[in-house]
């Protein structure tokens, strides 16, 4: 059984990559409305919060979980993203710990806590950001870098990451830390491109990107390693096709696929989110990830997944 929190943009791709290779899949869900939807589609559905511990208390068994909640903030009123991102880890695997199917693990793994019974999930799987990192001044990271992050999501992430760290099941846990995902559907800025408007971000700083099936990918590769026993968790891999590039680059070949004016660029209003995202100039590495996990990207750049979108030839 897989187990996923958060069937968003990423996760619904996850979910479905597990039903074609014939696994059996559930997911949680905060609302009901959401769980018939997924009940159709021939997913087991539960309505749990995972901001909230006694909701969670009827979980299935499984051998693999993923975390891969998104914030809402239409709902900040009921729940910081610290509360969300942080609490809820903490919550989930308080609540999957000793739930899952009793997978003996290999003498060979080097587990944080050798201790922990043989009920609890095989890997669990945190989709984290990159946006840990804050700024390096252009300058390359990858996941030795000290975090330092910048944005009050980056932080949540980070915050994240540390309760799984401190957790008895940290030791079988995989952390992927995404680039701006982009896909079918997502490609913010086009549609204000199309109408010559102007884009209110500065031009020069880099962009980190990854296509949101490439990452849907790792994620199953990285199960499939462990699986087989070829990669141990614990692991930290930053996910990002490692080909970072000016924004006035990627805005111009999007302009250029759908045909639009030329990109012009404003500064951002100070206080602006846009503003927040321009101060961390970085460019990641995939380097480890490439090594160790032997991920291969049907979108090595942007421009391949951009003329893919725009053409219609991707999901």
């Amino acid at each position: 059984m897989k187990l996923l929190f958060g069937h968003g943009y990423l996760g619904s791709r996850i979910a479905r990559l597990w039903r074609a290779a014939g696994q059996e899949v559930a997911v949680v869900t905060r609302s009901e409305a959401k769980a018939e939807e997924l009940r159709s589609l021939g997913y087991q559905a539960i309505v749990a919060d995972v901001c909230d511990p006694a909701t969670l208390t009827n979980l299935p068994p499984a051998e693999m979980v993923v975390f891969a909640v998104g914030y809402d903030r239409r709902t900040a009123a009921e729940h910081s993203i610290g509360e969300v991102y942080a609490g809820g880890v903490r919550n989930v695997l308080d609540a999957v710990q000793g739930s899952g199917f009793g997978v003996q693990r290999s003498e060979k793994r080097s587990f944080a806590n050798p201790q922990q019974g043989t009920g609890n999930p095989k890997l669990f799987v945190y989709i984290s950001s990159t946006g840990v990192y804050g700024d390096a001044d252009g300058d390359w990271v990858d996941e030795a870098t000290p975090c330092r992050p910048l944005r009050e999501g980056g932080r949540a992430c980070l915050a994240a990451e540390q309760a799984i760290t401190m957790h008895p099941l940290g030791g079988n846990a995989v952390v992927l830390r995404l680039a701006g995902i982009y896909g079918p559907g997502r490609l913010p800025r086009s549609e204000a491109l199309q109408r010559g408007e102007p884009i209110d971000a500065p031009k020069d700083g880099f962009l980190n990107l990854i296509h949101v099936d490439d990452a849907a990918r790792s994620v199953l590769r990285v199960e499939a390693l462990i699986d087989s026993d070829r990669l141990a968790p614990p692991q930290t891999y930053c996910v990002a096709d490692g080909r970072p590039g000016l924004r006035r680059d990627y805005y111009a070949e999007l302009a250029r696929l759908l045909g639009a004016p030329p990109p012009r660029f404003v500064d951002p209003a100070a206080d602006s989110p846009a503003a927040a995202r321009a101060a961390a100039d970085k460019r990641i590495s995939n380097a480890k990830l490439l090594r160790e996990v032997g991920v291969e990207f049907e979108y090595p750049s942007y421009r391949e997944g951009l003329a893919a979108i725009v053409a219609g030839r991707a999901s």
